[in-house]
């Protein structure tokens, strides 16, 4: 009989060798998993870092949006609708969810505007830090950055019709706030978004100053015709002078509103020193059904004056307006047509900010004869505006006009003032745009 053969036992010493290699096979394991969930974890953490930090920029970029819509409805009174003035800028600071921009608005007339966002830590109750934001630069383009601007056709006939400039607010191209022919300038500007053949007609006028079109738009000049500098005209040339034309104005006019709604006082008669006057304006808002003035009615404005006529305005015969010293008259006509004849507006402190004339879309005539002076400006984008004088006396119109087209003809001269550039803005155009 053959024996069995025994059972070989393992040794405890591969017992324990085994359970070595399993156990640091396990921690390496670990260390592995660990290592690997750490991994996960930072980047998990990181991408999440990476999506706050993407979402600040659309934060930030409505703090923009904001501060640009603001500036449009309050260009140069920047105040009101919860922005401050905080340290030398115009701030504000918007909740989001739970995220936030601060956007500050510089002080200048052209402004800069900085929109910071902020944006929680990932699991955390505190703010990124530093926080996201953009700079931009912003062109605030002025109403009257021109001394004539039209949507439409701008005609200059008649005989000795001019454009020029002066400046009331500077006394070496003005006397007394008024102007003066022995120190004009040459910024007397016509421009029209008009994109058609003799889109400007200057014709024998003399045009101190540079003339523009919309594209494709062209400028007619007569024989005797000159548009151009100083130097140019006291030359003795015609015609225009290089570099003082284009043909690329594309500008935006923004409708006019009512100035205050609810209704304003109905003016009323009253006596000023030793003269009785048809209607005497203070300072306050006025409303009218229509104006309408003949024979020897005149108003006296005294103070700062807001005048809302719904209907037509008509001055004639010996009628007028007249704007007593440290006075303003803001007349707003929402009327299909406005006609200044008579005295027309009796502006004797001279100076253009005193009368500024607003005509609402409804506002499609303005005419102008027989003045001998006026002192003001025209913002009325739907309005055909006739500038017009017969016989051999010289017309003066002082300040600016923005129109849907413009017709001169007579003994006219227009004198555009540079110091209505900074009273009103038609809007904000962008003209950079960077990250911080």
């Amino acid at each position: 009989m053959k024996a069995k053969p025994s059972m070989i036992l393992p040794s405890r010493q591969n017992q324990g060798s085994s359970l070595l290699i399993t156990l640091v096979t396990m921690a390496v394991l670990g260390v592995y998993l660990a290592a690997y969930l750490n991994l996960v974890s930072s980047q998990n953490l990181s991408m999440m870092r990476s999506t706050q930090w993407n979402t600040a920029i659309p934060i930030a970029e409505a703090g923009v949006e904001e501060a640009l819509t603001h500036l449009y409805y309050n260009p140069i009174i920047r105040l009101g609708n919860g922005w401050n003035l905080v340290n030398g800028a115009y701030t504000k600071e918007r909740f989001i969810g739970d995220t936030k921009y601060v956007t500050t608005i510089s002080t200048n007339f052209s402004p800069e505007i900085i929109s910071k966002a902020y944006v929680r830590k990932p699991f955390e109750n505190e703010f990124l830090d530093p926080p996201r934001g953009v700079r931009v630069m912003v062109t605030n383009f002025a109403t009257f950055a021109k001394g004539m601007f039209a949507r439409g056709q701008i005609e200059l006939n008649g005989y000795r019709v001019t454009s020029d400039s002066y400046d009331s607010a500077d006394p070496l191209y003005s006397t007394l706030g008024r102007y003066d022919s022995t120190k004009f300038k040459d910024t007397g500007d016509l421009g029209t978004n008009a994109t058609f053949t003799d889109s400007l007609s200057v014709w024998n006028a003399q045009v101190w100053g540079k003339v523009s079109t919309g594209p494709g738009g062209s400028i007619a000049v007569g024989g005797k015709g000159s548009i151009g500098s100083k130097a140019w005209h006291q030359g003795g040339n015609t015609g225009i002078e290089p570099g003082w034309s284009s043909n690329d104005n594309n500008i935006s006019l923004p409708e006019v509103q009512a100035p205050f709604t609810g209704g304003g006082m109905a003016p009323s008669s009253g006596s000023v020193g030793l003269t009785n006057y048809t209607y005497v304006l203070t300072t306050g808002n006025w409303q009218m059904a229509t104006l309408n003035m003949g024979s020897t009615d005149k108003m006296m404005v005294m103070g700062s004056a807001v005048l809302y006529v719904t209907g037509n305005v008509s001055l004639s015969s010996q009628s007028y307006i007249y704007i007593s010293t440290n006075s303003s008259l803001k007349i707003y006509v929402a009327g299909s047509s406005a006609s200044f004849g008579g005295q027309g507006i009796a502006n004797p402190a001279g100076s253009t900010t005193n009368f500024l004339y607003f005509g609402l879309p409804s506002n499609t005539s303005i005419s102008m004869n027989g003045n001998t002076m006026f002192a003001g400006a025209i913002y009325a984008p739907n309005a055909a505006v006739q500038l017009g004088g017969g016989g051999s006396t010289i017309y003066d119109f002082m300040g600016a006009c923005v129109s849907d087209t413009v017709f001169m003809n007579g003994h006219y001269n227009f004198h555009y003032d540079e110091a209505l550039r900074g009273i009103m803005s038609s809007g904000m155009v962008v003209t950079s745009w960077n990250e911080l």
